[in-house]
């Protein structure tokens, strides 16, 4: 557990070479969130390694594609309570959208389910759905009311979030980037925790990046309160050389150590090495930094 006035680098071995500073958990921004059970099975042993080495640089462990389901419940517990005692908040991800399509009394057993059973973060998100906007606050509400952080998704591509191949989603074709910031500043009106920026259309499944649509949204939303997908190397590295180290990313658990090596600025590929770099006086805490 981080102290009041601790940073992130406190009781990491080398401790004396420099790297970009770190805020200690909870962090307001440099948020990295992982994908749990989905690619590979996750159980509480597994887990335990990965948070036992890594967990400092683990903010939320974010379960995909509705795989909590799936499991014995005693199982899913040891899940949380390892995420829990290692200050990892733990996200549904956004299997929400399936339980719409059972009727409005499941969606709200299957929030009172996750606040039962410990969950702090619910997503909400809408790829293979239509919602209306005053619906989607509404469960924006809902989530809060419960006692549960509301984790908006926003997207510009239609039929996001199931692996797609690019023709077939340019055919689909995408939402006006301006719709989807108009969309992203009400959800953090009504409260929503965050904003995950769906990376279909943007990033993935394109034939090329579109960064003028991530320049907006920054521009549009800002950076501390909205995380972007970024389950590929070149993309959290692009990210990271172009918006610094505090960029707030969702990463697969694999990659943890290959991206708190760019955020730290110790490591990096032919175009990142030696550029990631953070020059503060003090950090989040008030403690200076980097006066010898």
């Amino acid at each position: 557990m981080a102290t009041e006035g601790s940073t992130a680098s406190d009781g990491l071995a080398f401790g004396f070479l420099r790297a970009n500073p770190r805020p200690a958990k909870p962090r307001a921004s440099g948020v990295t969130e992982i994908r749990g059970p989905y690619y590979s099975v996750m159980g509480r042993r597994y887990l335990s390694d990965v948070l036992e080495t890594m967990g400092e640089h683990v903010d939320i462990l974010k379960f995909a594609g509705g795989s909590f389901t799936l499991m014995p419940e005693v199982a899913l517990l040891e899940i949380l309570e390892t995420a829990h005692r290692h200050d990892v908040m733990v996200s549904t991800g956004g299997f929400v959208e399936h339980v719409l399509t059972h009727g409005p009394e499941a969606v709200e057993r299957y929030i009172e389910e996750c606040a039962r059973l410990g969950f702090d973060i619910v997503e909400i998100s809408a790829g293979f759905i239509s919602l209306p906007a005053d619906d989607y606050l509404r469960l924006i509400e809902r989530v809060r009311r419960a006692g549960l952080k509301p984790k908006a998704e926003v997207g510009i591509q239609f039929g996001a979030g199931g692996a797609t191949t690019p023709g077939e989603l340019a055919q689909e074709g995408t939402k006006d980037v301006e719709a989807a910031i108009d969309l992203g500043r009400r959800a953090l009106d009504a409260g929503a925790y965050m904003v995950m920026i769906e990376s279909e259309g943007i990033t993935e499944e394109v034939e090329s990046w579109r960064t003028d649509v991530v320049a907006a949204i920054v521009r549009g939303l800002g950076l501390e309160q909205v995380m972007f997908e970024a389950a590929d190397p070149e993309v959290f590295g692009w990210y990271v050389k172009n918006y610094g180290p505090d960029v707030n990313l969702f990463v697969d658990h694999s990659q943890i150590v290959q991206l708190e090596c760019l955020r730290r600025g110790i490591w990096g590929t032919k175009s990142l090495w030696g550029r990631v770099l953070a020059y503060r006086d003090h950090d989040e805490q008030g403690e200076e930094v980097g006066d010898d």
